[in-house]
């Protein structure tokens, strides 16, 4: 169970701010990348979309929620601060059909929705990371077997998508350029960690300035942060946002929960219920986030719907009538009158 301590309410708080900020930082990206008219375009290679104030200004919105997600974990549990994540996802749906004119069907609603429940599920659920109080118990943490293969692979994986997946299926995938982000990104969350227990032992009064640990993890935050942007920045130029959001939150969900089970043990200690909880909820954000891009360019229209939901038509002749209700099947001729006549007629040649 999630402990309720002062600061949660900050905590939440600050996780539900950071969440209105990254959904409508990817908005204005979005916004400043299509004012490109003529120029060269991120998902051509370009960098134009440096001179947009747009651009910098959704940058600005995605570094205040991120810091406010950063802050938020000195006050709240990570089991909440997480998931809570997914709320972007419909904020920024909502604002791109708004600003964007992006259109949002029925299926993309239920999908938004499907996300929220899981995300819900995976907070009650959620495992329990192991305490890391130091830069040296990190330090142990960085050196284990599991996670040097762990990051040996997404380094290796990510350079195949750069080099190779994205020049042929990057402009018409949408998942190469945001499995790149969601991969780097795994890295970047275990250096933000690391830094947030660095300035924790820098606030007591160690010489944490020292350590070559802190600038290391400093210098990969920088570098993977920038290659996050680099291709996200592609993937929102190409396609639309309401897709590339939730997608970027499934896929960046995994890639952290994995990173996380290795380096922090997350699923050791975990009781049987919560582990089917929380694969429930993860699958429930996956099957919201199949019928937003499975289902995004089929218009929903009351055609569709079964006989008994259609609305009913007002036409000049109803179909059911007074007359026609009191009618029975069994009451009206078999055969129109002229039918009768000419069979009648025929009747009485063969008989003479």
């Amino acid at each position: 169970p999630v402990a309720m301590g002062a600061g949660f309410g900050a905590g939440l708080g600050l996780a539900l701010a950071s969440s209105a900020f990254i959904g409508g930082s990817f908005v204005l990206k979005k916004k400043g990348l299509l004012r490109l008219c003529g120029r060269a375009r991120a998902g051509q290679g370009g960098h134009a979309y440096l001179r947009e104030w747009l651009w910098w200004a959704g940058l600005l919105c995605m570094g205040v929620g991120e810091a406010a997600n950063f802050a938020a974990y000195a006050f709240a549990p990570a089991t909440l601060v997480t998931p809570l994540g997914a709320l972007s996802v419909l904020v920024s749906a909502v604002l791109s059909s708004i600003f964007l004119n992006e259109q949002l069907n029925v299926h993309g609603k239920i999908g938004c929705m499907l996300s929220i429940l899981g995300s819900t599920v995976m907070v009650i659920h959620a495992p329990q990371e192991e305490e890391v109080s130091s830069l040296e118990s990190m330090a142990e943490k960085l050196k284990d077997p599991g996670f040097i293969v762990f990051a040996v692979c997404v380094l290796v994986s990510s350079l195949l998508l750069i080099f190779v997946a994205g020049p042929r299926y990057g402009q018409s995938n949408v998942l190469v350029y945001v499995l790149v982000c969601s991969a780097i990104g795994s890295l970047s969350v275990s250096c933000v960690k690391g830094l947030g227990i660095a300035l924790k032992e820098l606030f007591s009064g160690k010489p944490v300035l020292k350590e070559p640990l802190g600038w290391v993890l400093l210098v990969c935050l920088v570098i993977c942060i920038s290659i996050q942007i680099n291709y996200l920045n592609k993937a929102l130029d190409i396609f639309n946002t309401s897709v590339v959001t939730p997608i970027y939150y499934v896929l960046f969900t995994t890639a952290v929960m994995m990173c996380s089970a290795i380096l922090f043990k997350e699923w050791q200690h975990m009781v049987l219920d919560n582990i089917i909880g929380s694969i429930s909820g993860f699958l429930t954000i996956v099957s919201g986030i199949f019928l937003l891009h499975a289902f995004r360019d089929m218009p929903f229209t009351p055609s569709l719907l079964p006989l008994f939901l259609q609305p009913r038509r007002a036409g000049p002749h109803p179909p059911w009538s007074s007359a026609d209700r009191h009618q029975s099947c069994q009451h009206q001729p078999l055969l129109p009158p002229e039918d009768k006549g000419s069979q009648s007629a025929e009747e009485d040649e063969e008989e003479k």
